[in-house]
């Protein structure tokens, strides 16, 4: 028997697809709805129904952006020679909390993983050779995963950017193998940075 009545059933239920959400969560997500002030909950239905139409990839980079170009790419502030390569835009949002990198990025949207059915041509690796060849003296920070995938990937990245003679470096192995970069500690991720090496 169902002790929920349906729409807060349903609302229960999209709440548990949310990563790290469970059964008590979900439910105590859902039940705070209800005390919403009218606006706040046609705003946060607005803000969900708009997810689809107005967030985007950045045209150069690939960041997660409501416009054309991405803020962090427009900025003429920031080191354009020094391209971070991360898997996806999560990572992009904790190298900012940091508040220590100057440079831009580039999301490759995955990693190799032929097992997976995941090939060079599935990532967003051509933006990244056609971004290098305008630029000097550039250096490319490979920032992924310490994984079997993320090392697969660094060697294929090196592979390639050679033939441009870009400098490569990766973030120093201060970070635990396996861990995903959304998931460190600022400080670890600055010190990371900060500590990078030239891919050998």
């Amino acid at each position: 028997m169902n002790i929920y009545p349906e729409l807060l059933e349903t609302l229960i239920e999209y709440f548990k697809k949310l990563p790290g959400i469970g059964e008590k969560t979900a439910e105590r997500y859902a039940l705070s709805l209800i005390n919403f002030e009218g606006d706040d909950l046609k705003d946060f239905a607005s803000a969900i129904e708009n997810i689809e139409g107005t967030l985007k990839k950045c045209d150069i980079c690939g960041h997660l952006t409501d416009q054309k170009i991405c803020k962090i790419c427009e900025d003429s502030a920031r080191n354009h020679n020094l391209i971070c390569v991360v898997e996806d835009y999560k990572s992009i949002f904790m190298f900012e909390k940091t508040g220590k990198f100057s440079g831009v990025y580039h999301v490759l949207g995955g990693l190799i993983s032929p097992i997976d059915g995941i090939n060079p041509d599935d990532l967003n690796i051509s933006k990244l050779i056609n971004r290098t060849k305008e630029l000097t003296e550039a250096e490319v920070i490979i920032a992924l995963r310490p994984t079997i995938e993320g090392d697969t990937t660094t060697l294929y990245l090196k592979k390639i950017l050679d033939k441009e003679k870009i400098k490569i470096t990766r973030l120093s192995y201060g970070i635990p193998m396996g861990a995903e970069i959304d998931y460190l500690d600022i400080l670890t991720l600055e010190r990371a940075l900060y500590d990078r090496k030239e891919v050998a």
